[in-house]
């Protein structure tokens, strides 16, 4: 059965491969993915500090439906999160994703925005080190494991763990 996986980005500072790997997972298993950013438009993807390719948002955050989508994937990158959790509908959207018990699947820096949507206390995840200790005070508990499956949340550290992240993904859908 084909599912439908949103991917929630911020318009600048997504690690290009980030959204890149997990997405053709999710497109080459017969899924269809869509991105949602806060605006509509163009979303800027880098690959570190440096500009990659753009690719075009199919919906706002705002207007997006929970009951819609089988799945959420956040990207990383550091600016992408960090601009994600000051995005009230961003963070509105996260929390009612995690709540509703469908699989959210985060690496990198995008427990940041986890936190912000408050669904990391009591949790297992982990995340890019410098996480560590905010995710600790929020009251997850870290691992520094290269993928993480709490319930319904999927955490992985960095883009060399995107080959597990991407297999969570995939089991947590079928």
């Amino acid at each position: 059965m084909t599912k439908r996986i949103a991917f929630l980005t911020a318009a600048e500072g997504v690690e290009a491969v980030e959204l890149t790997d997990p997405w053709d997972a999710v497109t080459g298993a017969g899924h269809t993915a869509e991105l949602l950013s806060p605006e509509a438009g163009e979303v800027q993807l880098f690959n570190h500090l440096d500009r990659a390719e753009t690719r075009t948002v199919d919906g706002t955050v705002g207007d997006a439906q929970v009951a819609d989508y089988d799945a959420l994937v956040l990207p990383g990158g550091v600016a992408n999160p960090d601009a994600l959790r000051t995005d009230a509908a961003a963070v509105a959207f996260v929390k009612a994703f995690v709540e509703s018990g469908k699989p959210v699947a985060a690496i990198c820096h995008a427990p940041w925005t986890l936190i912000e949507a408050g669904v990391v206390d009591g949790r297992r995840i982990t995340s890019w080190p410098s996480l560590a200790t905010d995710l600790r005070n929020a009251g997850a508990e870290w691992v520094d494991d290269e993928v993480v499956t709490d319930a319904n949340l999927i955490t992985s550290r960095n883009p060399d763990d995107l080959p597990a992240f991407s297999k969570a993904l995939l089991d947590a859908l079928s």
